[in-house]
């Protein structure tokens, strides 16, 4: 059965985040996904509030971007939420969005090099790896976490182009496709993912974002819903209408509304 969740978008103030929250954890909504766009919320301050602020949602990020952060640092952020918030936190790494990060002085020549070498040394990290690597871009000369998860969080790759999707089944738990895609898009990432997929390994996670209109009936959102999961969406996270500040009255909608219409 696919996961409805909700987005708490960077668009929206950070003094918000508390009160959406509390609404989707007391409403029964199983997920909230964030994410760090330039110049917004941090993600990983942002899943940090919601972590503490809850006691049984779960938090994607979805994404970080690799040119801003440092490999090591992102591990020990994600490790140490792990730890205090086991089998909450779903975290994703992707580009990044280009323009910004030239920006900010982090633009890669290779994105999928980047890419490639960070999600592979993060992954060793969150698993509790001596990681030593020197890559084009990546460099870890003896690197352990001194506090690896005990509850190893999924770690998942935004993109929706062939090679990033094909990456993620490579050396990754999943996928994040952003919003904007079609169902029948969807199906041709996830045969893109699962052709990537070793034999032996758990079935990978394919986070889909959409976006519902305003004031869309619930079951017009839950056949949407629908329609990405049978396209292989095992997670599907709605963004509300641009012009719907009132996001604690969204997640509530979704919980005790779209949800029930799809078991």
């Amino acid at each position: 059965m696919v996961t409805l969740a909700a987005i708490f978008p960077p668009s929206q103030p950070p003094e918000r985040l508390g009160a959406v929250a509390a609404a989707a954890d007391s409403a029964g909504l199983e997920q909230l996904w964030i994410w760090e766009d330039c110049f917004a919320e941090s993600g990983i301050a942002t899943a940090a509030a919601i972590l503490a602020a809850t006691r049984r949602v779960t938090v994607g990020i979805g994404l970080l971007p690799v040119p801003l952060r440092n490999v090591a640092l992102t591990a020990m952020e994600i490790a140490t939420l792990s730890r205090l918030f086991p089998g909450r936190l779903t975290p994703g790494v992707g580009h990044g969005v280009l323009s910004w990060m030239g920006q900010v002085g982090a633009r890669a020549e290779s994105p999928m090099t980047l890419l490639r070498e960070y999600t592979s040394a993060l992954y060793a990290l969150l698993r509790g790896e001596t990681v030593t690597t020197h890559g084009r871009y990546v460099h870890l000369d003896d690197v352990t976490l001194a506090w690896s998860p005990a509850v190893v969080p999924p770690l998942l790759v935004g993109g929706i182009k062939p090679r990033t999707v094909a990456l993620a089944g490579e050396v990754a738990d999943g996928v994040i496709i952003p919003g904007g895609v079609s169902p029948a898009e969807v199906r041709t990432s996830v045969g893109h993912l699962h052709g990537q997929r070793s034999a032996g390994r758990d079935p990978a996670d394919v986070v889909v974002f959409i976006s519902a209109p305003a004031g869309s009936p619930a079951a017009a959102v839950a056949a949407t819903v629908g329609e990405y999961a049978a396209a292989g969406a095992t997670h599907v996270a709605v963004n509300a209408a641009e012009d719907d500040a009132d996001l604690t009255r969204f997640v509530t909608f979704l919980a005790q509304k779209v949800s029930p219409l799809l078991s």
